[in-house]
């Protein structure tokens, strides 16, 4: 059993992976990507599953417990399966959790639950039709719905993550928070970021967490804080009586990063120790250079000895020094 445990140079710990399988989506997201795409890049330019393995195996020893498989879509990956079934079974790996907008996820759920995923991430930013169709510029409300169903039944924990932006679904938040009255799910509100492709679409973030919180609470005057869980990125509430709770992201306020206990690795392999930075390693490389487990987690555990205290200082040390325009399907959500 492991018992090693990193720590960062701000004393934090770090035991949570967030790992993007792939680049391409099936969606075209408003926050997410311009209307046109992002430009792929070609398969060899992925890690693949066999480095997967190899770079979860030895985050593992080092301490790393969680992970969370995103993308872009990651079942757009042929055969995710299979690599779901290996992770899970490497030594340390205790909860492995999924984000996906559903539209390919649903021949898969009897067996994610029998595998004992931890939880699933469903990307639904809206219950109209119409408005799916506007921010996610494909026609595919009825697939995701139908798999939120599914999920729901199967009684793997689910959480909804919807960006929050003005213009495209505000309307969506009070159905939203409704849906929490009889079912057992959370509804996480998430600031827009500028992660899509273009920069930011406001000069100034008009929908805070805390303007979020305002208005749900506007409606149910009951909402209540409730706890939040160690190195939570949401804060969490919920109305008496209701059996599901609402979670609100400042992921673009940054309020969180004090707790910060996670780092990510892009489909590309760039380490990522802060969603703000432009990447500080990149493992894939390090791989095909033929570097050993040991030489790897020596520049990983520099890596993270470096690790920037906030969002923001992260942003003002990027390499490039230009403006945030990554695509979030790119870094990985």
């Amino acid at each position: 059993m492991n018992t090693n445990q990193l720590f960062d140079n701000h004393g934090r710990p770090i035991n949570y992976l967030r790992l993007a399988v792939t680049d391409r989506c099936n969606l075209r997201c408003f926050y997410c990507m311009p209307k046109e795409g992002i430009h792929y890049l070609p398969k060899k330019e992925l890690l693949t599953f066999e480095e997967i393995e190899r770079l979860i195996s030895l985050m593992a020893s080092m301490g790393i417990s969680k992970i969370r498989l995103t993308g872009g879509e990651p079942f757009v990956r042929t055969d995710l399966m299979q690599l779901i079934r290996k992770i899970i079974s490497i030594n340390g790996i205790k909860d492995l959790h999924l984000t996906t907008n559903g539209i390919l996820t649903g021949p898969h759920i009897a067996e994610l639950k029998q595998l004992g995923i931890a939880s699933i991430n469903l990307s639904l930013d809206t219950l109209d039709r119409d408005r799916f169709k506007i921010i996610t510029r494909r026609d595919e409300f009825d697939k995701t719905w139908e798999v939120f169903q599914q999920m729901v039944q199967s009684t793997i924990a689910v959480k909804i993550n919807a960006v929050v932006m003005e213009g495209k679904n505000i309307e969506d938040i009070l159905p939203m928070v409704e849906l929490t009255r009889h079912l057992p799910i959370s509804i996480r509100f998430i600031e827009e970021m500028p992660f899509n492709g273009e920069g930011n679409h406001y000069s100034d973030l008009i929908w805070t967490h805390k303007r979020i919180l305002d208005h749900i609470k506007n409606a149910f005057p009951a909402l209540t804080k409730i706890s939040d869980p160690e190195n939570a990125t949401a804060y969490h509430y919920q109305i008496p009586g209701f059996t599901g709770n609402v979670g609100i992201i400042a992921a673009y306020s940054r309020t969180f990063c004090g707790t910060c206990n996670r780092i990510r690795v892009t489909a590309q392999g760039e380490l990522k120790t802060c969603l703000y930075d432009d990447g500080v390693l990149n493992i894939k490389e390090l791989m095909r250079e033929g570097k050993s487990d040991g030489e790897i987690k020596m520049k990983l555990i520099k890596a993270f000895s470096g690790r920037p205290k906030d969002g923001f200082e992260a942003e003002a040390k990027r390499k490039s020094g230009a403006p945030i325009k990554e695509s979030m399907s790119t870094i990985g959500g």
